[in-house]
């Protein structure tokens, strides 16, 4: 028997992007040719697909870093490199997918098939014919590829059923399901014998067809942690309809209106919208239950608003009347729904990021720092060890308007520069080609 997984976390990165290439033609006849460097290719993405195959996160419990490939750098005669493969990674359906550093959820995988896309591959850096122009005919610098996106990412499955069944341990939840469906969950006369969600299907001629899951049992400070029902409530909140089966027996517990309220505490406190769904009130066990005492429970629940059936999943006596009101819930639910949904939009191809202002300020040890989303990917990008990326970093900056606020700063010859992670000298102009000579 498989473990049932239903919280992973995980680690996902894009490909880094290739880096692109500084080349000239040097042919037959052609000593001095134009720039050929070409690009390199995009970073590969990561990206999940909604596999109706699977029914746990376990495949991923020893996969706690997952990297798509990286793009290849550009080559001579203006040939792109060879972008990065994405990493496809299946998960069951049902997936709900959260980054687990600012708790943004990213999507929800619903429906077998659905692919999100959780970390985009970096794109590659520009080789230096993609500089060229009338006044720059000879470009000697290209970009470094970009590194690919880094995230960190909690996943929780959140079973797919249209019903589901709530109840204390040995309420008869497991039984109720075996009626019902072809589901075969183990059946025992001790607490929590369902030690993972079962699911089952229930077919209703005019109905059609509706899934049912069966959580395992809460007790008084579930929400909190308390006995095995804490870990699976979250497998509720898709269901549409929640059925409450009380032991009306008092053959294990005294006070069956107490259980009910137990169920409803813990489901309100628990939250996630549990304590809004609609619900009936199935009072179980009434073949081995005093039919005067069950007639009482009814009145006292019907005069609470409750909607009640009596039944018994032993012998089967009331449950063709409940599952034919759930059957009804669930139909008019779907239909809501339907009426309701929005059509589905595409995600854009990468997430775009959000632009900071460029700020020169002045340090107390006498440099300068400099942040902003356009220096700082300059930097990133160009390699500042060569005589074209130093002097293409320096016509940036200038036509930013960086260079001119550290003049009007006091900038010496000399002085730190720090932008991002790179520090460097600042230079004038004039000495941007001395450094090379």
């Amino acid at each position: 028997m498989s473990l049932f997984i239903d919280e992973a976390e995980i680690t996902v990165q894009g490909g880094d992007g290739g880096s692109g290439l500084v080349s000239f033609r040097r042919e037959k006849f052609m000593p001095k040719g134009g720039p050929d460097g070409g690009d390199g290719g995009d970073g590969g993405d990561v990206v999940l697909v909604a596999d109706k195959h699977l029914g746990s996160l376990l495949d991923l419990t020893h996969r706690h870093h997952l990297k798509a490939d990286r793009g290849l750098p550009g080559q001579r005669n203006c040939r792109s490199g060879r972008s990065g493969r994405a990493l496809v990674v299946p998960v069951p359906v049902g997936t709900t997918v959260t980054d687990a550093d600012t708790g943004e959820r990213l999507g929800d995988l619903t429906r077998p098939g659905q692919k999100l896309t959780v970390a985009f591959g970096g794109v590659g850096g520009r080789g230096n014919d993609a500089f060229k122009g009338p006044t720059r005919q000879a470009p000697m610098f290209c970009e470094k590829g970009e590194r690919g996106e880094r995230r960190r990412l909690r996943l929780e499955l959140k079973l797919l059923a249209d019903v589901g069944l709530a109840g204390l341990p040995n309420a008869g939840k497991s039984s109720l399901l075996a009626r019902v469906s072809a589901a075969r969950p183990k059946i025992a006369n001790y607490p929590f014998t369902t030690l993972v969600p079962n699911l089952g299907v229930c077919r209703l001629g005019r109905h059609g067809s509706y899934v049912i899951a069966d959580v395992p049992g809460l007790i008084a400070g579930a929400h909190q942690g308390i006995g095995l029902g804490h870990c699976f409530l979250r497998h509720l909140e898709r269901t549409r309809v929640i059925v409450h089966l009380v032991d009306a027996s008092r053959t294990e517990r005294p006070d069956p209106l107490e259980d009910f309220a137990t169920l409803v505490s813990e489901l309100a406190l628990f939250g996630r919208g549990l304590e809004r769904l609609p619900r009936l009130v199935a009072l179980n066990k009434i073949d081995v239950s005093d039919r005067d005492d069950v007639a009482a429970l009814t009145a006292e629940l019907e005069a609470r608003g409750e909607t009640v059936f009596a039944i018994s999943a032993a012998t089967g006596e009331g449950v063709e009347a409940l599952m034919g009101a759930v059957g009804e819930r669930v139909v008019a639910l779907r239909q809501l729904d339907d009426a309701q949904a929005e059509p589905a939009t595409e995600s854009p191809r990468r997430r775009r990021r959000a632009r900071q202002p460029v700020r020169v300020l002045p340090c107390d040890d006498g440099g300068f720092t400099v942040s902003g989303s356009q220096p700082e990917e300059a930097v990133a990008r160009l390699d500042l060890n060569t005589e074209g990326g130093v002097t293409r970093l320096h016509e940036l900056l200038s036509q930013m308007g960086i260079l001119t606020r550290l003049e009007e700063l006091g900038a010496e010859d000399g002085d730190t520069v720090r932008i991002g992670e790179i520090e460097f000298d600042y230079v004038t102009a004039a000495s941007v080609y001395d450094q090379f000579e």
